[in-house]
């Protein structure tokens, strides 16, 4: 079967939070790890869908990557990734425009730890040459040559006082860019120069000069020439967990530069006081050439671990460095063109948003990495829960405007749910978030309709397990604890949805809705709550109050009237979902969960290794109450559970490789319930990992399930029913796939007289496979990404 017309509409995904991960490339796409994979993202596009592309090529987290620096004339067409598998992976773009996608080129396994740092310097500007440096947890730093679609490996340096590079930077040093400047940086509290002739045929770096006065770990290193002449000095900044960004000055001649003669610093009246850094001329030679490597200024200003600090000369000269930092802020440092000072002349993100959170007291918050667009007028960071965060220039107003970025999962995604009509769909995650996401109807012909996460209803303690929705404002999810949670949908999220995504809502059920919902300070519930009038004074949080609210987390009546998807800094503050009732019963972490089409009844497991706790249990959403006793088949947890289309069946599946089915069947007092129906011990050779109800028969045509395991088995079970007798099950079909099968649906209508089965494998691959009316035959694989 040849199935057209599909195409992938929306990819959410996380960032990967480490300082190396990301790039921003000439011809203006930024790539970043997440995960195994790299994602591909124009944020400067006005069509940009977010995330267009996710290239698969190593098997552990990416931690770095950078594009191959190109001429400004160039499209940057070669990128470099390093992960946590050892790997370092060269990949190449196989198209042009907006629409850009990499193909691997090569693999290099020659590190024998996780690659923490790369750097890449181009040899000169008419040649496709270039020098890429590697720093690893192996404690070594590689150089490579890559020319001619290779890469080639020509030198490994172990670093000795021993160290993990967590930061490299590669320049090109002389008048006659002559000597290439390597800076590494990492698990200890000093720079290391290192220096090559860049003329010899076998280049060859090595250790000029160590530069101390930081009293953490560098974290990230930026080399940049101070202008565009020929004999410009070289400019290095270090950035560090002391909180402080260090410069320092190259500059070639046995003469010291100015500032470093004098020897003070402008500022040096503010330092503090025993912290006054060393003027100490660092003395170089390299390819006959004399340099001195000399302090130039002490950043401070930040509050916290200081991640990143990258280099960018504007067009008009103009030499800016972007610092991002643990403290939720990052700033834009520039020179006083009369002192010489360098001072932050642009300050965003978030300032004192928890007070005594920081990374030393076990704070992982903050601003991770932070790049610079091609044309320096717009800035994006990445944040501690995997979003991105952009700003652009308005030089009207001469201010920084935050821009709509992107959001994602950090962690593996475990369950997802569609609203009963289908207007949104919420995910969850074991980044203990749920998220709801939907289609921005833009009212202006400005751009096409797009995807965008909406809300955070749920940001948890436990990694979430499972989800479904309640009808078309409610959601129940699982997670690693003993109970499930109901959430119901506030005023203020639902009249953003209507407005951004054209979901009708009754007045009558607004008019129910609680404002808006936050979560106490110490807890685990979102709590109901008010929204507050924009010039409303908030009062302080008192120690000790369990109950007490986060001030910063408290929802204005204005937060979410925007004409776009909310910001980052909206999603995680005022968003959430007040919860509205706490499901008991389940011994263990639940493991699964479903509710009924007509939205009467919820069913869940929990992880078991016995019959006693492997059970089903059944609540009733009009009461709360759970429906005893609780349904017993299974002598492992169970792994999924599915109402029928009709909610005639419950479909059970487990670890103990066996499938039941519950009839429903009504109590004496009028409350749905469920018998077994029927039980397959031997359904499968291996755990069972997921099922599905095909849509409801037509008239006279038996109900049919799909299920799928570990054993790479897809199953077609059809239901027959003999002179009257209660309907059983037998297999009609099997299929079996190129992996292990961890997720399957069918869709909801049938097409052209049969059933549309999706199916996906632990190897990330999704196919589309049709399968007949009766479930006697299944087509081949249809559609595969």
């Amino acid at each position: 079967m040849t199935c057209t017309g599909v195409s992938v509409d929306y990819l959410s995904t996380g960032a990967n939070r480490q300082t190396a991960v990301a790039d921003w490339s000439r011809a203006g796409l930024l790539a970043f790890g997440a995960d195994c994979n790299i994602a591909l993202w124009h944020p400067a596009n006005a069509q940009s869908r977010g995330v267009s592309r996710l290239l698969s090529g190593h098997k552990e987290t990416v931690k770095a990557l950078t594009f191959l620096p190109s001429a400004e004339d160039d499209a940057s067409s070669y990128l470099i990734s390093g992960s946590d598998d050892k790997s370092l992976v060269v990949w190449k773009s196989t198209a042009d425009g907006q629409d850009h996608s990499f193909e691997i080129l090569q693999t290099s396994l020659d590190h024998t730890g996780p690659i923490n740092c790369i750097s890449a310097l181009r040899v000169a500007r008419d040649e496709q040459k270039w020098i890429v440096a590697s720093g690893a947890a192996d404690a070594t730093i590689r150089i490579w040559a890559f020319e001619s679609d290779q890469l080639r490996l020509l030198q490994t340096m172990h670093t000795a006082p021993k160290y993990f590079p967590l930061a490299l930077s590669l320049s090109k040093l002389g008048v006659d860019d002559d000597v290439f400047v390597l800076a590494s940086a990492g698990t200890r509290d000093t720079v290391q120069i290192l220096t090559a002739a860049a003329n010899d045929e076998t280049i060859h770096f090595g250790l000029h000069a160590t530069l101390s006065g930081h009293e953490g770990w560098v974290r990230s290193l930026s080399f940049t020439k101070e202008t565009s002449s020929p004999e410009s000095d070289v400019l290095l900044a270090s950035a560090s967990q002391d909180k402080y960004v260090r410069i320092w000055r190259i500059h070639q001649g046995r003469e010291l530069p100015a500032l470093a003669a004098e020897g003070s610093d402008p500022s040096s009246d503010a330092f503090l006081p025993g912290k006054s850094p060393s003027n100490k001329a660092h003395w170089l030679k390299a390819a006959g050439n004399d340099f001195s490597v000399t302090f130039e200024a002490l950043l401070l200003g930040h509050e916290d671990w200081i991640y990143s600090a990258r280099w960018f000369s504007q067009a008009d000269g103009k030499l800016q460095l972007l610092s991002t930092s643990a403290d939720n802020s990052l700033a834009i440092w520039e020179a006083d063109p009369t002192s010489g000072i360098w001072v932050s002349m642009v300050r965003l993100g978030e300032i004192s948003r928890e007070k005594g959170a920081t990374t030393a007291t076990g704070s992982t918050g903050g601003f991770w990495t932070g790049l610079w667009s091609p044309d320096g007028k717009s800035v994006a960071c990445l944040g501690r829960t995997g979003s991105w965060r952009r700003w652009e220039y308005e030089e009207a107003e001469d201010s920084w405007k935050p821009c709509v970025a992107i959001s994602g999962h950090t962690k593996a995604v475990t369950g997802i749910s569609w609203s009963k009509n289908g207007d949104y769909l919420l995910s969850t995650s074991s980044d203990q978030t749920t998220r709801l996401h939907m289609q921005w109807k833009r009212t202006t012909a400005a751009g096409a309709d797009t995807w965008h996460e909406m809300s955070r209803p749920q940001i948890h303690g436990y990694d979430l397990n499972c989800i479904d929705s309640l009808g078309g404002s409610q959601f129940v999810s699982g997670a690693d604890e003993k109970l499930m949670r109901v959430f119901s949908e506030p005023r203020a999220v639902a009249t953003m949805l209507g407005r951004l995504g054209g979901i009708d809502r009754a007045d009558a059920d607004l008019a129910d809705m609680p404002d808006a919902a936050n979560m106490p300070v110490l807890g685990l519930s979102n709590k109901a709550i008010d929204a507050v009038d924009d010039d409303q004074e908030i009062a302080p949080v008192e120690n000790g109050d369990r109950d007490a609210v986060d001030p910063a987390s408290v929802v204005k009546k204005s937060h979410l009237d925007i004409p776009h998807p909310p910001l980052e800094e909206t999603l995680s503050r005022h968003t959430l979902w007040p919860e509205s009732e706490k499901l008991y019963g389940h011994g263990y972490e639940i493991s699964c969960l479903a509710a009924s089409h007509d939205g009467r009844l919820v069913a869940s497991a929990c992880k078991a290794s016995s019959v006693n706790h492997a059970v089903i249990r059944l609540f009733e959403t009009d009461k709360w109450t759970e429906i005893k006793p609780p349904l017993t088949a299974h002598a492992l947890t169970a792994t999924r559970v599915r109402f029928s289309p009709d909610d005639a069946h419950l479909l059970s599946v487990g670890r103990d490789r066996q499938w039941a089915v519950f009839e429903r069947a009504a109590r004496e007092d009028g409350s749905p319930s469920y018998r077994l129906l029927q039980a397959n011990p031997k359904g499968h050779s291996r755990m069972i990992l997921d099922a599905a109800w095909a849509p409801s028969p037509s008239l006279g045509t038996p109900p049919i399930f799909a299920t799928a395991g570990r054993d790479r088995q897809v199953r077609i079970w059809k239901g027959e029913a003999a002179d009257g007798a209660r309907i059983q099950f037998q297999q009609a079909n099997a299929t079996t796939c190129e992996a292990p099968v961890t997720a399957m649906d069918f869709l909801p209508q049938r097409v052209g007289g049969g059933h549309l089965l999706a199916v996906g494998t632990e190897t990330g691959r999704v196919s589309l496979c049709r399968v007949s009316e009766d479930g006697s035959s299944v087509s081949e694989f249809a559609f595969a990404e």
